[in-house]
């Protein structure tokens, strides 16, 4: 009986060609499994040759249980211990592409990955801590992720309320009083 917190060995995020965007292999001491880059790369190219071409979403590989998606030319690998419980997985996984795909506005594909990594990785972190499931919930992923608006001079005039824009002139007009323009 699988009772650990740990259910996530790795997150691979690979491009239609089966390079590396994004990868998170987790264990610590004595639980990695994959402990160099060229296990890994080694890892990955028998997962996407095995995954490229099926159809289903869960495959047995390597004695890892790993749920994956794919969309456009890009391919979500959540791996877990043969014992995981795959609905675990699965709830993971599908977190994980939501968030992604809101924070890129339903474009999920390798070049939006690459311009947003930062907040991909991010999402990730939000998701999963280490190989412990942290949050299934995609808005509250990205509500974690995402930027907050709180300047409203970045939002344009016509767009702000009444107040907004009086607070917005107001603070451009202190700012050239006191520079003297």
């Amino acid at each position: 009986v699988n009772l650990t917190l740990y259910t996530t060995t790795a997150v691979i995020l690979l491009d239609g060609d089966g390079n590396r965007i994004l990868s998170k292999y987790y264990g610590g001491t004595g639980r990695n499994v994959y402990p160099s880059a060229k296990v890994q790369k080694t890892f990955e190219k028998g997962l996407f040759e095995k995954t490229r071409r099926a159809n289903g979403e869960i495959i047995l590989y390597d004695n890892h249980v790993i749920l994956y998606r794919n969309n456009i030319d890009v391919f979500f690998y959540v791996v877990g211990s043969a014992e995981e419980n795959e609905l675990i997985l699965s709830s993971i996984l599908n977190a994980f592409y939501e968030a992604v795909s809101s924070i890129l506005r339903q474009q999920v594909e390798k070049r939006a990955i690459l311009d947003n990594l930062d907040l991909v990785v991010l999402a990730l972190d939000e998701t999963i801590d280490d190989g412990i499931a942290l949050e299934t919930d995609a808005s509250v992923i990205v509500s974690r992720v995402s930027r907050p608006r709180t300047d409203t001079t970045d939002i344009p005039i016509t767009e702000q309320t009444l107040i907004q824009a009086y607070q917005t002139a107001k603070e451009r007009f202190a700012e050239r009083v006191f520079k003297g323009v």
